[in-house]
């Protein structure tokens, strides 16, 4: 085998690989050996047909494509480690020539992992988030409690914000309803933007019983087509209007949150304040991490092929795909209700893509610039941690991670970033 490379655009490598007749013969025995055992020819039981004579019926040619399958895998992995190369996706193979008595020639074109050239990424300034909890933190968040406990209660008078107004609505576009505009004793909360811009809004100040013309504009991105910017009215009736009514906050409320060792306001009061200063330290922290690892990107250079990004978004719906399946909700059923196709799904998570591409490519260059290791005590520390997380025995979490060199690279992460996290400046 000979392999010569050349670059042909940035992080993109044709490889011109020369399989030998005597490497290719290899690949040809291997596919006669294969399609022998299907072949009937008159006079021979079937599989049993002599070289020779498959090859007067039916041509060598007839095995190019398996003996090509048979040889340029192993070929082009020899290929990429002799030329040092760290492919991102699967190469796209074009056979230039190939005979049984010359062999091969071949090119393997293929996107490569983009060199990045990191700037600063050591002594970063942030500016950090307070963990101060306030008393208004406190009294939101025993609000949210109380709100769990409410009750929806028909008012007299007009609807404001947070109200509930029990409603019929039919949408019109140019005096002639449109599909999907119609709906009967519609609980809609005001203020939670479930409808489109505008219509909620309008809705306020009106009472049970009460009529009105609601004249509005879709949105330009809106999904249905027919609809997208399109002026619309949509003729509202109001059958009731309910508002939440909260508990009073005592000690019989606390109690009925049934939180062990609670009873009082203030214990309730205690225990927030406690689960609060530990969200806020936790927030604090993420915001340092997520601070210096956007200005390490920002400070490297580096171009990343368009198929990361793809592969990327790839992976993101090939995991909401298995969470959905979980709940029993195809795919296809989820893009339904969100009414947005698989282009749109896919559109709508490019930018994350594109910066979780971002952000591995630099923090693998600073782990590899760095040389950071993982020991086998961290290994197995990692371990013992997702076995607590998920409540389940060490072996049993290494049964469902078969590769723990992936496993490795996320502790060098952490540790990567721990260090980054060392040694910042706050302003």
């Amino acid at each position: 085998m000979n392999v010569t490379s050349k670059v042909i655009e940035t992080n993109r490598v044709e490889l011109t690989i020369t399989v030998t007749a005597e490497e290719f013969g290899k690949g040809l025995d291997i596919a006669f050996e294969k399609v022998r055992k299907d072949v009937t020819v008159q006079g021979f039981r079937k599989g049993k047909i002599p070289r020779p004579m498959f090859e007067k019926n039916f041509g060598v040619e007839a095995l190019y494509d398996d003996a090509l399958n048979a040889v340029l895998p192993d070929v082009y992995t020899k290929a990429i480690e002799d030329e040092n190369l760290e492919p991102i996706d699967y190469p796209e193979w074009d056979v230039k020539e190939i005979s049984k008595e010359d062999g091969v020639v071949a090119t393997a074109t293929v996107w490569t992992k983009p060199v990045v050239e990191l700037g600063e990424y050591k002594g970063l300034t942030v500016t950090p988030l307070s963990e101060e909890v306030l008393e208004e933190d406190i009294q939101a968040e025993i609000d949210r409690l109380a709100a769990t406990r409410s009750e929806m209660m028909i008012k007299e008078g007009a609807a404001v914000d947070g109200d509930t107004a029990v409603i019929d609505y039919e949408g019109f576009k140019d005096g002639v309803a449109f599909e999907g505009g119609k709906g009967e004793n519609h609980p809609l909360e005001l203020g939670s933007n479930s409808f489109i811009p505008g219509f909620e809004e309008q809705v306020v100040g009106m009472a049970a019983g009460d009529e009105k013309d609601i004249d509005l504009t879709f949105p330009e991105e809106y999904h249905a087509p027919d609809l997208a910017g399109a002026a619309v009215t949509f003729k509202v009736t109001v059958h009731e209007v309910k508002t939440r009514q909260l508990p009073e906050i005592d000690d019989e409320f606390v109690k009925d949150l049934d939180q062990e060792g609670i009873e009082t306001v203030e214990q309730l009061r205690a225990d927030v304040t406690l689960k609060l200063t530990e969200t806020k330290k936790t927030a604090a922290k993420n915001h340092i991490e997520s601070s210096i690892v956007e200005q390490a990107v920002a400070n490297a250079k580096f171009e990343v092929p368009e198929v990361m990004v793809e592969n990327e978004i790839s992976n993101m719906v090939s995991r909401m795909e298995q969470q959905y399946q979980q709940q029993g909700i195809s795919m296809e059923m989820f893009l339904q209700f969100s009414g947005q196709t698989m282009e749109d799904m896919r559109e709508q998570m490019r930018p994350q893509a594109t910066k979780l591409v971002d952000q591995n490519l630099v923090l693998g260059a600073i782990v590899a610039k760095e040389n950071m290791e993982v020991s086998d005590d961290e290994l197995a520390s990692e371990l013992e941690k997702l076995a607590e997380m998920y409540g389940m025995e060490v072996e049993q979490i290494k049964t469902m991670i078969p590769d723990l060199s992936m496993l490795k690279e996320d502790v060098k992460f952490k540790k990567t970033i721990d260090m980054m996290i060392d040694s910042v400046k706050l302003a």
